[in-house]
């Protein structure tokens, strides 16, 4: 056949599927219709001006309860309850126990031993901001603090890609700050500053070649990591930089000011921050939009706002508080989920006490008149994710998930105390 007649030939046939799919594809369609625009300027004093006439008037929302003081105490009670019955004999937090079907990659032992350092870290920093004058809750923190000088000096790098470590540096200074707070001991003292110092040793030799931190360096394995910087790795260790300062240390400011520049560099006009700058060419991704941004922009937010960055205003605090309360479900929705990143705009659950946790830095740094709205909104979502054993989850992640998500949770909780 020749080729000018076989083409027509296809192109009719193919005109004629086309037309029978779509006709298809209407018919099993419920019919369209088209409701009377509504008006953009309704009467003055006619509620109900611009609805359809079958329209019910729309209910007035129903305010919800106002968390109660008590509420918040009993609450924190709990929680404290879970972890001083969840502490390890030796005095630590977590272990390499409890996996799943898909576990993270984390080659051992150096993995293990850097989440055990972050996650003990956290507890720590939990139970001195609680002050409890509990005996058992005094108890477990007397052990913990003796664990975390004793092991934090042997947290490395686990391998050239695997670099958890850092977020046990960055947690660990927040807890020895506060460690440093509760005695007043000259020896003591000399202690805990000798490893918040050796922790800025190890952040600068971890440090991304660009600046900032990641953990993973699957691109070179350099000594120096050669990987990406991680936006809400630089917020979380900035501001555990940023309250090492305030406490009289004196953090590397070449190390600083990398870590600000970096985070800076993954900032969106919107205040939405690249889940990391090896996505700066996918700006729009689901990630990097504000839904997947939500358990990163309060961080990196609070973090460049304490270091000085005058763009990060009260209101852009306020805006992204309000998000993160009023679409607090794509945080929701990827929370307890066993994959990172399944969820919409590929949230991961371990991102939603992490949020919460440094949007209570956010309310703190507003005045004080404006933040019992927040309190009340952030009050609410942790108070009804609790656990019926007094702890908070949100990932699964060996036996590490509800010390470092109840950590995260009781340091919301009192925050949003009056």
């Amino acid at each position: 056949m020749p080729v000018t007649l076989r083409s027509l030939l296809t192109v009719a046939l193919l005109a004629l599927l086309s037309l029978t799919s779509v006709s298809a594809r209407a018919g099993d369609a419920p019919a369209a219709t088209v409701d009377a625009p509504a008006s953009d300027t309704p009467d003055e004093g006619t509620p109900d001006a611009g609805r359809p006439e079958t329209e019910a008037p729309a209910s007035e929302p129903v305010a919800p309860e106002p968390v109660t003081e008590e509420a918040l105490a009993a609450s924190i009670e709990r929680g404290i309850d879970y972890l001083v019955k969840a502490q390890n004999p030796n005095g630590s937090w977590g272990s390499a126990t409890r996996t799943k079907g898909l576990n993270i990659y984390a080659p051992v032992p150096g993995s293990h031993q850097a989440f055990r350092a972050a996650v003990t870290s956290l507890c720590i920093s939990a139970l001195c901001d609680i002050d409890s004058d509990r005996p058992d809750a005094r108890s477990a923190l007397e052990r913990s603090e003796e664990w975390l000088i004793e092991n934090l000096p042997a947290v490395r790098r686990a391998t050239p890609d695997a670099i958890y470590n850092v977020w046990a540096h960055g947690y660990s200074i927040q807890a020895l700050v506060r460690m440093s707070r509760r005695t007043s001991d000259p020896e003591r003292q000399k202690v805990i500053r000798d490893l918040v110092e050796q922790q800025f040793d190890r952040l600068a030799r971890y440090e991304s070649v660009d600046g900032g931190w990641g953990y993973y360096d699957f691109d070179v394995g350099s000594k120096q990591p050669g990987g990406s910087s991680i936006s809400f790795v630089n917020a979380a260790i900035l501001i555990a930089l940023f309250e090492a300062r305030d406490a009289g240390f004196e953090p590397p400011e070449r190390l600083v000011q990398r870590a600000i520049d970096a985070t800076e560099r993954q900032r969106l006009p919107d205040f939405s921050y690249l889940y990391g700058e090896y996505l700066k060419w996918q700006p729009r991704r689901g990630i990097n939009r504000p839904g997947g941004s939500l358990g990163r922009s309060q961080a990196c937010n609070a973090a460049l706002r304490l270091w000085g960055d005058e763009t990060v205003t009260d209101e852009v605090i306020a805006a992204w508080l309000q998000k993160l309360i009023d679409r607090n479900g794509w945080l929701d929705i990827g929370r307890k989920r066993p994959i990172p990143h399944e969820a919409w705009f590929q949230v991961a659950g371990y991102f939603f006490y992490f949020g919460h946790y440094y949007a209570g830095y956010e309310i703190d740094i507003l005045p004080a008149s404006e933040r019992p709205p927040f309190q009340q909104g952030l009050a609410r979502i942790i108070l009804e994710r609790q656990e019926t054993d007094g702890s908070w989850w949100d990932f699964p992640f060996y036996d590490y998930h509800q010390p470092y998500g109840t950590a995260f949770a009781l340091m919301t909780l009192l925050r949003c105390q009056p």
